[in-house]
């Protein structure tokens, strides 16, 4: 993988797809240099920025196995094979991801993933990692960057054979792109948050285990993903105006007893109430724009090119895929980082799109589609046809989830499936039809 022009990259942004494109890029034999905004998470004396849980599958894993790294992640994940659904009575249902073959994605924490990560960055010897760092403003006529020391206030100028934006949904170097002509940009704010609970170790055995737990209420809904400790991640995802109608603590106990009543006594009432009001809930954001790059050095990987909201589980793996999808074409373009830039910004912008969509429409289907018959029904076809046609008929589940298909391609392919069981419900019906009225007619006659 390595070239015989040694090239120059700066990463902006140090997080989970920062850290693993700065990887990649070592790993190529180029000079690299990231600049991370916050400080070092493995040394800080608190634990900073959000903890929530990661669900690891197909896409992320292969590209951390590209960089030799897969094995030490999962040593440290724990695999969840279906969902569990709770309902108001606290009766439980498994719904597995996938009853052919039994894939699962993994549950790890984003602290975790951001330790190994940067550890297998630092044993590069082309790379030099500045935390406390921040972009201040790019020039793309002068094809430099600026970045302050948030220590010193010191302010340097940078130059680099590529410029690599990694910092995230409030992108500043995505910022910039979008003073420039033709490039394409929205954002879309879902009017619901998200909060933050856990259930402690003590408590967590009590759970079904290899599961990601879920709570639909229709309008809104409560997820748990277990760690290795033994403690469960809960993350409430509701309408902010809900978060504001829950005032005090007799009214948030009277919520859960009434809506999530298996949960109270796994989460505890203290541990709840003291968890709820101890931060606002956070917003959720989409993000769609284009192209990716801009000139022949500057390119958006990751959540700055396409943030989504968290409900395909596919944001981080999306962003891994980023990685392995650009490493592959500076491979093939043997380190052409113009034309490389353009082939992946122009090859990935309808797949980031395709996984923004399904990103919202699941999220209805997390909190209220599956307790409803007839996506039972949709999913036993899925399942019947699937075992019968494996190549031919795969759920978008298991596409999006468990395949190297481009987000796009599983859209499509499940268009077509909508299509063949119309067809075969409408022919079913026109039968049925038939047979009746001849039975009628003979009845008559």
């Amino acid at each position: 993988m390595g070239s015989n022009n040694v090239n120059s990259v700066i990463v902006v942004g140090g997080g989970l797809v920062g850290s693993l494109c700065a990887i990649f890029m070592a790993k190529r034999g180029y000079h690299v240099t990231l600049f991370e905004y916050r400080e070092d998470i493995r040394t800080a004396k608190f634990a900073r920025g959000r903890s929530i849980n990661m669900a690891l599958s197909n896409r992320g894993r292969k590209a951390l196995r590209a960089v030799g790294i897969e094995k030490i992640i999962l040593e440290s994940a724990i695999p969840m094979k279906g969902r569990l659904l709770h309902d108001l009575k606290g009766r439980t249902t498994s719904v597995p991801y996938d009853a052919l073959t039994g894939q699962c994605i993994y549950s790890i924490s984003r602290n975790y993933l951001n330790n190994v990560l940067l550890t297998e960055l630092e044993k590069y010897p082309n790379v030099k990692i500045y935390f406390n760092h921040k972009l201040m403003s790019v020039s793309f006529e002068d094809e430099r960057i600026s970045v302050m020391n948030l220590i010193t206030e010191e302010i340097t100028t940078h130059q680099a054979d590529l410029i690599i934006g990694a910092d995230g949904a409030y992108s500043t170097l995505r910022r910039y792109m979008q003073l420039t002509p033709l490039f394409e940009y929205s954002q879309t704010y879902i009017q619901h948050g998200y909060l933050e609970l856990v259930i402690p170790p003590e408590n967590g055995p009590k759970m079904t285990p290899n599961h990601l737990h879920i709570w639909p209420r229709g309008q809104f809904m409560m997820i748990a993903l277990p760690n290795k400790d033994n403690s469960w991640t809960v993350t409430l995802f509701m309408p902010f105006a809900k978060f504001e109608s829950l005032r005090n603590a007799a009214e948030l106990k009277d919520f859960y007893y009434k809506t999530f009543p298996d949960a109270v006594p796994l989460i505890g009432e203290d541990l709840l109430v003291n968890d709820f009001f101890k931060v606002k809930p956070s917003a959720l954001v989409s993000v769609k724009c284009k192209p990716y790059h801009v000139g022949s050095k500057f390119l958006l990987i990751g959540d700055a090119a396409h943030a989504m909201v968290p409900f395909y589980g596919q944001g981080m793996n999306a962003g891994f895929e980023d990685c392995f999808l650009l490493d592959g074409i500076l491979e093939r373009r043997s380190n052409d980082i113009a034309g490389s830039i353009e082939e992946f910004s122009r090859e990935r912008v309808e797949d980031a799109y395709a996984i923004c969509e399904l990103a919202m429409y699941n999220y209805v289907e997390m909190r209220d589609l599956v307790t409803r018959p007839s996506y039972r029904l949709r999913k036993f076809f899925d399942e019947l046809l699937f075992k019968c046609m494996k190549e031919k008929w795969i759920p978008l589940y298991n596409s999006v989830t468990f395949s190297n298909f481009g987000y796009k391609q599983c859209v499509e392919n499940r268009k077509w499936q909508n299509k063949v069981i119309q067809k075969f419900l409408w022919t079913g019906g026109l039968v049925t039809s038939a047979l009746f009225a001849y039975g009628l007619r003979i009845w008559l006659y």
